[in-house]
């Protein structure tokens, strides 16, 4: 009961923040920052982290164990069960990424190099995090000359860069996965130290380009998820991500009595998802029970032999049963129904929908969502 109480408390606090402006995510660090929004994105997630005192710290390098640990986590990978061993010189079981890095190896984002060490404390360079991003996709196989054409026509230094990571450079530019720092144009920096953005920024595209193309083994474990319930037609699945266009309809539960006679201009109302709502193939996109909330917008009164009442609600608010926020706009029409002869001449029909009632919401704008684990992408 107190979790539901603090989960409505919260979700209150973000309606009312709805014209409010957006606030940093960190204090060293503001909406202009290059970066901003694939970190904001990856902290919502869970993939990345802040510092104790508030700060990001874009511009520090990033470790290898700790490369891998975020790789793994932008994947959705954490929880995997994974029992083969690795075979690093410098990693112990007790190491605190040695699960992680046993995820990274097996899912073939690095090779277990037998005897060699793993370099954990070492920075991860640009060319080795381009090279796990690149990794964890299915791609297409392309020739070291091709892959020196396509580098060539972009990076003035692509002479500098190892030899090793030519045929993951030639990818990555395909996929559009090699980031490059404002200032630092033309630039590959094969060896240079990745930074906190620059990793962000890398995740964040890796993290979109698997949900529709990722190797075989994050293919296998990605697997979508699958229930009954109300199917909503045309909804596009690509990859592992399922989008209901703007102008779907949905059923929601109400949970407050709105009224022709009774409710106000942003009057605040609540509701629920009554059934998982689906695909035609039975993938899950939105949960049974997820909260909704929103305010009337429109009210008209019922008036005898002058017109009949009707409400328009505007949904703005969506909190899963994982306890995700996220904005969803959608319109919802609460009016008479069907209506006898003599109410449609002499008008003056009253509108009052009680909790349990049914009505159609119909988005205002689609809906991306990840169909492994429900999560809803802003």
């Amino acid at each position: 009961m107190f979790k539901k109480l603090l989960k409505g408390v919260f979700a209150l606090a973000v309606l009312m923040m709805f014209n409010s402006p957006a606030q940093a995510f960190y204090t060293d660090m503001d909406e202009n920052h290059w970066a901003y929004q694939s970190i904001k994105f990856l902290t919502e997630v869970g993939v990345v982290v802040g510092y104790p005192d508030g700060t990001y710290k874009p511009d520090i390098p990033v470790t290898r164990a700790e490369f891998a640990s975020m790789a793994i986590k932008a994947l959705g990978q954490e929880d995997a069960s994974v029992t083969q061993d690795i075979h690093f010189s410098d990693i112990e079981p007790s190491f605190w990424a040695y699960d992680i890095i046993k995820k990274a190896v097996y899912f073939d984002l690095i090779p277990d190099a037998d005897g060699q060490r793993f370099r954990p404390y070492e920075s991860v360079t640009r060319a080795e995090a381009i090279t796990i991003a690149v990794n964890a996709l299915t791609t297409k196989q392309i020739s070291e000359q091709r892959a020196q054409d396509i580098i060539a026509k972009s990076y003035e230094d692509y002479t500098q860069m190892p030899a090793w990571f030519l045929i993951a450079a030639g990818k990555a530019q395909l996929l559009d996965l090699i980031i490059v720092m404002p200032g630092n144009e033309g630039k590959l920096e094969a060896d240079r130290p990745a930074n906190r953005a620059e990793v962000a920024a890398l995740l964040y595209k890796m993290m979109q380009e698997a949900k529709l193309n990722p190797n075989a083994k994050l293919a296998e474990s990605m697997q979508k998820r699958t229930a009954d319930g109300y199917i909503v037609d045309n909804v596009r699945v690509q990859g592992s991500i399922g989008i209901i266009p703007a102008g779907a309809i949905f059923p929601i539960k109400m949970e407050t009595v709105v009224g022709s006679q009774i409710s106000n201009v942003s009057d605040i109302y609540t509701a629920k998802v009554p059934k998982n709502i689906i695909t035609k193939d039975k993938y899950l996109l939105i949960s049974e029970n997820s909260d909704l909330k929103g305010q009337v917008k429109h009210v008209q009164r019922a008036q005898l032999f002058r017109q009949n009442g009707e409400v328009i609600v505007k949904n703005e608010l969506l909190v899963t049963p994982n306890d995700q926020a996220v904005m969803l706009y959608g319109v919802a029409t609460v009016d008479p129904g069907q209506l006898g002869f003599w109410r449609k001449l002499f008008k003056g029909a009253k509108v009052l929908t009680m909790p349990g009632q049914i009505v159609n919401i119909r988005l205002l704008g689609p809906l991306k969502i990840d169909l492994t684990n429900g999560y809803i992408y802003e």
